[in-house]
């Protein structure tokens, strides 16, 4: 399967994304390409990386998210594979506005299962389309930072982008 593959760089470092030709399926960062292909074995048999400029127009509406426009991504199709509870967990993220954040316990009570605050954190970590599948506007129940696959910087650079308050790094 040929997949559309394009680079923009960022304050934080380079962005990379990656389109099936009508969503955005991955959107991960330098640094981290080993997540990228290990997440993108998982959902595909067989694929390429073609380097396309802007696929879709993805790279300018990200572009205008980088410049301010925090709410530009909440247009981009995506396509995030993974099981039921993970698709669960992903379209949740998706309902949470910029400038906000939750928590994995608050996540897991939405989701209807107030115990899986765990399965909720795992799942974030597998998010393979970050900042349009906004798996950073989820922190620890005591307001501070969690993980992030792209690295506890970036996760605080977008939050505050975003306007976020409470206890970021």
């Amino acid at each position: 399967m040929k997949l559309f593959f394009d680079q923009l760089p960022a304050k934080f470092g380079t962005i990379h994304l990656v389109s099936d030709g009508e969503r955005m399926v991955s959107l991960d960062f330098k640094g981290f390409e080993e997540r990228l292909h290990k997440l993108m074995s998982k959902r595909y048999e067989a694929y390429e990386l073609v380097d396309q400029d802007n696929p879709q127009g993805f790279t300018d509406i990200l572009k205008a998210y980088l410049a301010g426009d925090i709410t530009a991504v909440d247009a981009i199709p995506v396509d995030t594979g993974g099981t039921e509870f993970q698709k669960s967990c992903w379209e949740l993220l998706r309902k949470i506005p910029a400038g906000e954040t939750w928590t994995y316990g608050q996540m897991a009570k939405v989701l209807g299962n107030p115990n899986a605050s765990r399965a909720v954190g795992i799942t974030n970590s597998l998010n393979p389309v970050g900042i349009v599948v906004p798996c950073h506007r989820v922190i620890g129940a005591s307001g501070k930072l969690t993980g992030y696959a792209g690295g506890l910087n970036v996760k605080d650079w977008l939050l505050k982008h975003e306007g976020a308050q409470g206890q970021l790094l």
